[in-house]
C-alpha cells in the first residue's frame, strides 16, 4: 500500500486512526519515536489523575484497543507495519508507571523505552520476530516497557529517588 493510500485509509477507518495514533504513525521519519513522544503529555495527565495504577490501567486499555487496530492494519499492510505506533503509546504508558511524576523521570522513561524498543534485547527481539498479528505488534513493546520500567525502578532504588 502506498503512503497516499495509507493516509486515505487512516482518515477513514477507525482501526487506522487508532493504530497510527491519529496519523502520527504516518510520519516519514521515526514514527515510533513520534508515537512515544506524543504519548507523554497524555501519560502525564493520566499520572496526575490516577498515579501509577492509572497508567497501568490506561496501558492495558491502549493495549487491548491497539491489539484490535493493529490486527486490522497488519492484515492489510503486512506484519507489524511501521505506521502502527499505538504499541509505542501502550509501552510508553507502562514504562512511565514506574516513574515519579516529574519532567526528568518522564524524559528518562521516554529515552529508556525507546532504547529497549529500538535495540530489542532478548526476549523483545524474539517476540518481534516470532509473534505475529495484532498481538505481536503490541507485545514486543510491552516487553521493552518492562525493561525500561525495571531500569527506572532500579535507578530510583540506587539513587534513592
Amino acid at each position: 500500500m502506498a503512503a497516499s493510500e495509507a493516509k486515505a485509509l487512516a482518515s477513514t477507518h477507525p482501526a487506522m486512526l487508532v493504530a497510527t495514533v491519529c496519523g502520527v504513525g504516518l510520519s516519514p521519519k521515526a514514527p515510533g519515536t513520534w508515537g512515544s513522544l506524543v504519548s507523554l503529555p497524555f501519560a502525564w495527565l493520566v499520572a496526575r489523575a490516577g498515579g501509577s495504577v492509572g497508567l497501568v490501567i490506561a496501558a492495558a486499555v491502549i493495549f487491548a484497543i491497539g491489539w484490535w487496530a493493529a490486527a486490522i492494519v497488519a492484515a492489510r499492510l503486512g506484519d507489524d507495519p511501521q505506521i502502527v505506533v499505538v504499541d509505542e503509546a501502550a509501552g510508553q504508558f507502562l514504562t512511565l508507571a514506574a516513574a515519579p511524576l516529574d519532567l526528568w523521570h518522564f524524559a528518562a522513561g521516554f529515552a529508556l523505552f525507546r532504547l529497549f524498543d529500538i535495540t530489542k534485547p532478548w526476549p523483545v527481539g524474539w517476540a518481534d520476530r516470532n509473534i505475529h498479528g495484532g498481538f505481536g505488534c503490541m507485545f514486543d513493546d510491552v516487553l521493552a516497557a518492562i525493561y525500561a520500567a525495571l531500569v527506572l525502578l532500579l535507578g530510583g532504588m540506587i539513587l534513592g529517588g
